[in-house]
């Protein structure tokens, strides 16, 4: 049976999230869903054997209530994943941006083009394809993309580290 991560990027009412094997990197299931309903998907069965979610950082800007509302929310889901016996790991966005793109100043088209790069050069469509010949990243859509980008990169760092101390 192979290993599945969960990734989250938390939004204040909305959040991207995708289930990937570890293995292949393959999506297995994502969504972008309100916060209510994912925190039940996750308390139910989100299937996934380990979870990494990306945490907000300050980097000596003003805020405004969105990103407080966003604090509020990992915090959530950190609970309801623990419940499940699963202890979240949260990651910075910063780190993201480095391995994908080699440069803390990566925009997140940046960061998309990378992982068409890598796991779908050349196909249709930025890799989602078409209907009829769907890509890697079909039905790929706004935060799905920063999902999977945390999830790639726990998949190659966090945990390809943890196998080579086992």
């Amino acid at each position: 049976m192979s290993r599945t991560l969960l990734a989250i990027d938390p939004g204040n009412s909305e959040s991207g999230w995708v289930v990937i094997d570890v293995e292949t990197l393959r999506p297995v299931v994502f969504g972008k869903t309100p916060n209510a309903e994912l925190r039940e998907m996750l308390a139910n069965h989100h299937g996934a054997s380990a979870a990494v979610i990306e945490m907000v950082a300050s980097y000596g800007m003003a805020v405004g209530a969105e990103v407080f509302e966003t604090c509020v929310e990992i915090g959530r889901y950190v609970e309801v994943l623990r419940a499940t016996g699963v202890e979240p790991e949260l990651v910075k966005r910063l780190p993201v941006k480095v391995h994908h793109c080699h440069s803390a100043r990566a925009t997140d088209s940046n960061i998309r083009q990378a992982l068409v790069d890598r796991f779908a050069p050349g196909q249709p469509n930025h890799g989602k394809g078409t209907k009829a010949a769907p890509g890697w990243f079909w039905g790929f859509h706004a935060d799905i993309w920063a999902a999977y980008a945390l999830a790639v990169y726990a998949a190659d760092t966090l945990h390809a580290s943890q196998e080579a101390s086992a």
